[in-house]
């Protein structure tokens, strides 16, 4: 049974923090329910630290939201982080009438567009929450204090990418001056640098282990890696070899890739499946984000992911023709783009069937695409039929045993795992070899695909066959725009282009400043402290 780290709490428990857990305007704000308790839990605060990235608010999947305006499915961490990275990519495409999504689709927010400024006030809410935390932790365990402030490192890493020019405080009852994007980015490097010491030591964990669900020093490695893979689109200064040599201490900290299914299920399904937590699949994990079944009901978490990419038609288990995705929603919303599917049919030839078929047919098992009742083209978006059904997340366990409920998952969602620290690497290093990976680059490539039972090779890989890697591993995981910048195939003047890319079928450039999202209008308003991103 999967043991459930402490921050996964009913809301009398999470009532227990300080009342600074609704954020509109700016990062210092009252609580939405003015009969909160101000009585001060410091187990409770530390806890609220965590769940910001699990728990749209203290009331569960129908309970109230932390981010006063928006509702608490919509607004959670994983759904909007997913819908700002996925939706405007090569890999992802909804039809969905909500506000926000059509112009994810065609590249063509705004300062009004109400997504991002969910994913906005998540992320500024959580920061809020830790700056609480923080502000009240003198005497605290150093280790706690530490991972408080690796929590509100990564909500700043989060707004600093996606949001540039950022509003920026670390004290609370503060007003948020802006910094700019090097600036947050120094600061982040500085302050990782200065937690690590204090974080516990790596350690490859399952839910039964102590520790699992907390940031130890491999996920502040991680997040640092990732800080330095991307630091010439932050600041205009690459950084390859320090973020090759943080993928190297990731890599030789112990975590471990998956190599091995069980029953039906093929080793790269596991990681996304109930029980992830609770095999091996837990061993690749770095920092995982714990979802269950009973203690965390939220529309805007794992659920998001699996119920949002099946209809009723699809069905993930080859062993079960009449269950979907072992949950009782099937949203029918996002689904492949074709340029994702060719990414593993580059010749054509696509089939259209159940999805454990196309990976067996594809040669690769992370090729699961729904064809069956499926055109690959999307000519009509708002036809969930058209485009693939991704089959990737579900709520099956892989000793095949009953899920926990009938709605909600328990499927953890791994943030960081370690095939990152492993492409990070070989493109860093590759980078820094004219483009061609390194023999040890070559190999952790080769240890991906062979994972996937697809083919490797003896031969350096590109650039291109890098990028087009990271699409293949990661795909629907919430990444792909972070990606496309850095390879500079997202926004501006490149060569590069997906079906309905800008608003056109056959694809087209949009422009570079929609390279990171406007800053949400009423913030401007509320903080005379704030500009605009330009362009917007």
């Amino acid at each position: 049974m999967k043991s459930i780290f402490k921050y996964i709490l009913p809301s009398a428990a999470l009532a227990l923090t300080l009342g600074i857990t609704s954020c509109t305007k700016d990062l210092d704000v009252d609580p939405i329910d003015p009969n909160l308790s101000t009585e001060l839990s410091m187990d409770g605060l530390f806890q609220k630290c965590y769940a910001n990235l699990a728990l749209p608010g203290n009331g569960g999947g129908n309970g109230d939201s932390d981010v006063d305006g928006y509702d608490g499915g919509t607004a959670g961490f994983i759904r909007q982080m997913w819908n700002s990275n996925e939706l405007p990519t090569d890999e992802a495409i909804c039809g969905w009438g909500d506000a926000g999504i059509s112009s994810f689709v065609y590249n063509s927010y705004d300062q009004s567009h109400p997504m991002t400024a969910m994913y906005y006030y998540r992320l500024t809410t959580g920061i809020t929450t830790c700056n609480s935390y923080l502000s009240v932790a003198e005497g605290e365990d150093a280790q706690r204090v530490a991972e408080v402030r690796f929590v509100r490192a990564l909500q700043y890493y989060m707004l600093m990418d996606a949001f540039g020019n950022i509003p920026f405080v670390l004290e609370p009852a503060t007003k948020p001056e802006q910094i700019t994007r090097a600036e947050a980015y120094d600061w982040l490097e500085k302050e990782l640098l200065e937690i690590e010491p204090a974080l516990a030591a790596p350690k490859a964990k399952k839910s039964t282990d102590a520790g699992y669900g907390r940031a130890d020093k491999g996920a502040c490695w991680m997040l640092l890696s990732r800080l330095y893979m991307n630091a010439e689109v932050y600041t205009g200064a690459p950084q390859w070899q320090k973020a090759a040599d943080y993928a190297k201490k990731v890599i030789d900290a112990g975590y471990q890739l998956n190599t091995e299914g069980a029953n039906q299920w093929s080793a790269y399904q596991m990681l996304f499946m109930a029980d992830n937590g609770e095999t091996n699949a837990a061993l690749e994990c770095v920092f995982p984000i714990l979802q269950d079944g009973s203690l965390t009901t939220s529309w805007g978490g794992t659920l998001f992911v699996i119920a949002s990419t099946f209809d009723g038609d699809m069905h993930a288990n080859a062993e079960d023709a009449n269950a979907t995705n072992n949950t009782d929603q099937a949203w029918a919303g996002n689904r492949a783009r074709p340029d994702l599917v060719r990414k593993f049919f580059p010749t054509g030839n696509v089939p259209q069937e159940q999805s454990y078929k196309t990976a067996e047919l594809a040669g690769d098992d992370r090729a699961l695409f729904c064809g069956a009742g499926h055109n690959l083209d999307a000519v009509k978006v708002s036809t969930f039929t058209e485009g693939f059904g991704v089959a990737k997340w579900t709520n099956f366990r892989s000793d095949n045993a009953r899920a926990k409920n009938a709605t909600f998952p328990d499927t953890d969602y791994f943030l960081f795992r370690l095939p990152e620290a492993y492409l990070n690497y070989a493109e860093a290093t590759a980078r820094l070899n004219g483009g061609r990976t390194t023999a040890e680059g070559t190999d952790l490539i080769n240890k991906i695909r062979s994972r996937a039972h697809a083919s490797t090779r003896s031969e350096a890989y590109s650039l291109d066959d890098i990028c087009d890697e990271w699409c293949r591993e990661f795909y629907f995981e919430g990444r792909r725009r972070v990606d496309l910048i850095r390879f500079g195939k997202f926004g501006g003047n490149n060569s590069y282009n997906w079906q309905w890319k800008g608003g056109a079928f056959e694809g087209q450039a949009f422009p570079a400043y929609r390279n990171i999202y406007a800053l949400p209008s009423k913030d401007l308003t509320a903080n005379s402290n704030l500009s605009q991103n330009p362009g917007y």
